[in-house]
């Protein structure tokens, strides 16, 4: 049996998963999330064979995410399935580990084969990311700035950006406040930005966060 997760903020979007799930033979859902930090929770207890991210997820982006699962779950392989198209996103998500990059104005069809390609330890691509990672071999891309980020930073960054304060931070992470604002002043530093203000416009421009 292949054991599924699914994590997207958007009920429909997981609903249409699921039910293309369920009507495979072999395949089932074995946990659904609507945040990055509950399918965590899920993929941690469930250890399921493939896990399909939205990246634009709350408190958990699907980057950090998928960073996460590759640490926690290493035999998880990691679906993005998104709308976010463009080269940064792409090469971020796959940096971070992801097997699969799929774009919700895809097909049915094309989900059900990168399931299939992900269940044989084969990667899978969408049409517009397999001609972006094209262009990147052949450019010999350089790494994003979010890329540099460690995994804490990343966790501390996206908080920040969605509005938590240093001590609220702090609590949620288990760590000290002095900590949070270590990581956050280095963040900022290869975000190559001064503010806060200007902080939140990267992690938008970099789908960190959702507008």
């Amino acid at each position: 049996m292949l054991r599924i997760i699914i994590a997207d903020d958007n009920e429909i979007v997981r609903r249409g998963v699921r039910h293309l799930i369920e009507s495979h033979p072999g395949w089932e859902v074995c946990g659904e999330a609507a945040d990055g930090e509950t399918a965590l929770e899920i993929a941690v207890r469930e250890e399921p064979d493939i896990a399909i991210l939205d990246i634009s997820l709350p408190v958990l982006s699907g980057i950090i995410l998928t960073r996460l699962l590759r640490q926690d779950c290493p035999t998880t392989r990691v679906l993005l399935f998104t709308t976010h198209d463009d080269e940064e996103t792409v090469n971020n998500g796959l940096a971070a580990g992801a097997r699969g990059y799929l774009l919700k104005s895809d097909t049915g069809p094309q989900l059900e084969a990168a399931i299939i390609a992900l269940a044989a330890r084969k990667p899978y691509f969408s049409s517009p990311v397999a001609e972006i990672l094209l262009d990147a071999a052949v450019n010999d891309r350089k790494r994003s700035r979010l890329e540099t980020f460690t995994l804490r930073e990343l966790q501390v960054a996206q908080m920040i950006a969605e509005g938590a304060s240093n001590k609220e931070v702090a609590s949620r992470l288990n760590i000290a406040v002095k900590t949070v604002e270590s990581h956050r002043a280095s963040a900022m530093r290869k975000a190559g930005v001064r503010t806060a203000g200007q902080f939140v416009r990267f992690a938008l421009r970099s789908n960190l966060i959702k507008a």
